[in-house]
């Protein structure tokens, strides 16, 4: 199973806002930059996905709608996910209006451009306020089958290890919290993993037998750990994502925000395996408390025709 892909979905925000629903449990999200978010958002979002097509990665846009109202349709890596066994899966999501991204022309234009097999459900589990918010609460290896995750009220163990089950995964599970002690919402905002490294705020991973099971895991994976701050993770330094273009060249996405945050020493590492893409999405990243990888949703089902 490949690590990464050249296919990407990303939703153009239409009504993109600070979004109290999930502010609750998103520690990375303020109320500041509100003014003009969503025209400001679109201007991030078109430049995001310009500088990504620049670099022959195939995106698929997919506008959202004004209604009914989702302020983070932006981030659609959290309800759903695509497979290379041709299946989506549709996730559990704690917050209400987070729920309502899941629209069906998304699932059309999916479906007109890939070959979809099945699409798994996973959203009955929102009945009983158990929650999987995708990609965002699982960190995967793909190349060998391991789930990571970090426990939080988004993110429930048992349907991580169901998921996991289904999927033939190896699930790993830990706690993690900030710097104030806050159980860190997303496991993609503290830890990101590639095909030859992992970074990751290890400084999140308090209880030592777990970190020490981390890098056992890493080490048996063969990735080079880079580890980041506190403060490096705040400005969105694990929220990154490998991808590759159209020749199979590899890049880690991530936003300028993270990559001013990193020093030399990291960013000669990183690029030792890949070249760097970011992009300004300062409005996202605030009002939203997501950055670069959650935007965007990789697709791993097989093209219908030649892209």
């Amino acid at each position: 199973m490949q690590q990464n892909t050249s296919h990407l979905l990303m939703i153009e925000p239409a009504a993109f806002t600070f979004n109290k629903q999930t502010a609750v449990n998103n520690s990375f999200q303020s109320t500041s930059l509100i003014n003009h978010s969503q025209q400001n958002a679109l201007q991030e979002f078109n430049a995001f996905v310009q500088v990504l097509r620049e670099h022959d990665i195939d995106i698929t846009v997919v506008k959202d709608t004004e209604q009914p109202h989702t302020p983070d349709s932006v981030f659609p890596n959290n309800w759903i996910s695509f497979h290379s066994n041709g299946t989506i899966i549709l996730y559990p999501m704690f917050a209400l209006n987070r729920r309502l991204e899941r629209k069906e022309h998304v699932l059309n234009y999916i479906e007109e451009k890939f070959n979809v097999s099945k699409i798994e459900n996973l959203t009955a589990a929102e009945n009983e306020n158990i929650f999987l918010e995708g990609t965002g609460s699982m960190v995967l290896d793909r190349t060998n089958k391991i789930a990571y995750a970090c426990l939080s009220p988004r993110t429930n163990k048992n349907l991580f290890e169901n998921w996991c089950k289904q999927l033939n995964y190896k699930p790993i599970s830990f706690t993690a919290t900030d710097a104030n002690d806050n159980l860190i919402y997303h496991t993609n905002v503290m830890m990101c993993v590639a095909e030859q490294f992992v970074i990751i705020c290890l400084e999140s991973v308090t209880a030592i037998k777990e970190k020490e099971m981390l890098l056992q895991q890493f080490k048996q994976t063969n990735k080079e750990v880079i580890e980041i701050s506190f403060n490096q993770m705040n400005h969105f330094a694990g929220n990154m994502l490998q991808v590759k273009n159209k020749k199979n060249k590899q890049f880690l996405v991530m936003s300028s925000q993270a990559y001013n945050s990193l020093t030399q020493l990291q960013i000669q590492t990183i690029e030792k395996y890949n070249s760097i893409i970011h992009s300004n999405i300062k409005t996202i990243e605030t009002n939203g408390g997501g950055s670069a990888r959650c935007m965007i949703a990789e697709i791993f089902l097989q093209p219908k025709w030649n892209l």
